[in-house]
């Protein structure tokens, strides 16, 4: 990790950062050799133990929207417990799982813009947790540090047994541990926008996600339900995830440790992520959901642990239908950006408009991914079910308050190098050569600071900011590319890419993550401490 006066940005110093490539670990290809192939996927594929179901069968499941348990004082007051539970998520098959308050997704809570909210999370599993609210401007007591522990009842009883990520925690004189129930605040002063909530405990995030521990968070505001965008029944979450079965029902995962307690990490051939061979959405494979022919708004969230996507919406006679985008990691965009291909990596998210009144009655649109083979090249399907009436619209000025910094408005440029090393005397993720520690002060900044950061990757790395969003100034010295429109807290780095984002550290003062968002990589080792001062 480098950091340099933001006077000395040349464009041969941006044309250069591809030097910082080296030996991929994880592969044994060089780096020129990985440039050369750009391989579409990062990691290696599970494949399930039980018959899979025809693709488009199954209902779309829409999460259920979680009641406040209070709503006096001006907050909003939620209640999850985290337990384990059996749902029939492939046809005929129960599949146990790790869930929010019983459901896979967990429940989606809503909220409005400066209201703020607290979560009352009540650990009923039987490992520590930790909750992360991802793309939130959350304080840092909030934000789920991943050594500020929600521990089990009991739990200290195996403390003296814990692997050398739990060492970790111990050795973190900052940890915020508690027992059974913690309680995280969110002001929500932002744009309105989806975020999700998911488990971030130190080491062990992959596997936790994998098993379940992933929900839905939306925000909105008044300005945003003014504009006429499809509503009601015609906005739909879509949380993709992709999974794989074992003989027995249960979500196969290569774990060292499938108690999750002790050892973390994945078998050798995982190292570099766990893909799986079923394509979920909202919890259910392939499904299909009945359309009127009207616009419909969707919310896409990528909740693959690693798994890359190229989606499309293609009519049963080949057409593509456009892709209009509205919204970006961190909220509307200023104007629509159309899209026939629309690349998503682990943790970004696109609010699209799909308009579907030109297609037949009774005829389907398929949603498939052009980086998948066989059943992974299917997402889910919309079956165009009757005419109806349509009064939305898609504004051609969708927000004026995204920020505009310039290269001159930042104070410094850092570099840094997201590819595969050695860590304790084994296969690690590293950034700036550094696998993560949380006693490290990796990035200090100033409350109020504006940066460039460049960031350089060996293979596909998600890199996401907590606390800021940002914006993408170039790709590998060139303009950014169209689905990197408007304000985004994760950008999808490719083999051998080097990026540029730009972005102002406010809200709170205190530490925080980056870190890459393939869970495995995450988990080990990849991520850094920011610290704003």
């Amino acid at each position: 990790m480098r950091e340099h006066d933001a006077r000395g940005l040349t464009r041969r110093r941006v044309l250069g950062i591809g030097g910082a490539l080296g030996v991929m670990a994880a592969t044994g290809l060089s780096a020129s050799a990985a440039l050369a192939r750009r391989p579409s996927i990062t990691g290696a594929e599970l494949r399930s133990a039980v018959p899979l179901p025809p693709p488009f069968q199954v209902p779309l499941p829409v999460p259920a929207v979680l009641k406040p348990v209070s709503a006096s004082g001006g907050v909003d007051r939620y209640e999850i417990t985290q337990r384990e539970a059996n749902a029939e998520i492939l046809p005929g098959v129960t599949t146990p799982l790790w869930t929010y308050g019983g459901t896979f997704p967990g429940p989606t809570i809503e909220s409005r813009r400066g209201r703020p909210v607290t979560v009352t999370h009540r650990n009923e599993l039987p490992v520590p947790t930790v909750v992360h609210l991802h793309g939130g401007r959350t304080p840092a007591a909030s934000d789920g540090y991943p050594t500020d522990l929600v521990l089990p009842a009991g739990w200290q009883e195996h403390s003296m047994h814990m692997g050398h990520g739990s060492e970790h925690a111990m050795h973190d004189p900052r940890a915020a541990v508690s027992e059974l129930t913690r309680d995280y605040t969110f002001p929500l002063d932002q744009r309105p926008t989806l975020l999700w909530y998911h488990d971030h405990r130190m080491d062990f995030t992959a596997p936790a996600i994998w098993r379940g521990l992933a929900g839905l968070h939306i925000i909105r505001d008044d300005a945003e339900d003014a504009l006429g965008l499809p509503a009601g029944p015609r906005e739909l979450p879509l949380m993709i995830a992709d999974r794989a079965f074992a003989a027995d029902g249960s979500f196969a995962y290569p774990a060292l440790d499938p108690t999750l307690r002790v050892r973390p990490g994945v078998r050798e051939p995982y190292l570099a992520g766990v893909l799986g061979d079923v394509i979920l959405v909202n919890g259910a494979p392939w499904p299909v959901h009945e359309v009127d022919a009207a616009r419909y708004r969707l919310r896409i969230l990528n909740a693959s642990n690693a798994r890359h996507y190229e989606l499309e919406a293609v009519t049963d006679d080949g057409r593509r239908l456009d892709l209009v985008q509205i919204g970006a990691d961190q909220g509307l965009l200023a104007a629509p950006v159309t899209h026939r291909l629309l690349p998503i990596a682990p943790a970004e998210r696109y609010d699209v408009v799909v308009d579907f009144s030109g297609v037949p009655i009774g005829s389907l649109v398929r949603v498939v991914n052009r980086l998948g083979s066989g059943r992974t090249g299917d997402v889910m399907a919309f079956r165009v079910a009757r005419g109806a009436a349509d009064d939305s619209r898609i504004p051609r000025r969708l927000s004026t308050d995204l920020p505009d910094w310039r290269r001159s408005d930042a104070v410094r440029v850092r570099d840094f190098s997201f590819r595969a090393g050695q860590m304790h005397a084994g296969h690690g993720w590293l950034i700036g050569g550094l696998p993560f520690d949380p006693a490290r002060a990796d990035v200090t900044t100033r409350l109020g600071d504006v940066e460039v950061w460049r960031l350089v990757a060996d293979v596909h790395h998600p890199v996401h900011l907590h606390l800021v969003g940002f914006r993408v100034l170039s790709r590998s010295g060139r303009a950014p590319v169209a689905h990197d429109a408007g304000l985004k807290d994760t950008v999808s780095l490719r083999p051998g890419e080097a990026v540029e984002i730009i972005t102002r550290f406010d809200g709170y003062r205190g530490r925080y993550l980056f870190h890459c968002h393939n869970a495995e990589h995450e988990d080990m080792g990849m991520m850094a401490n920011l610290e704003i001062i």
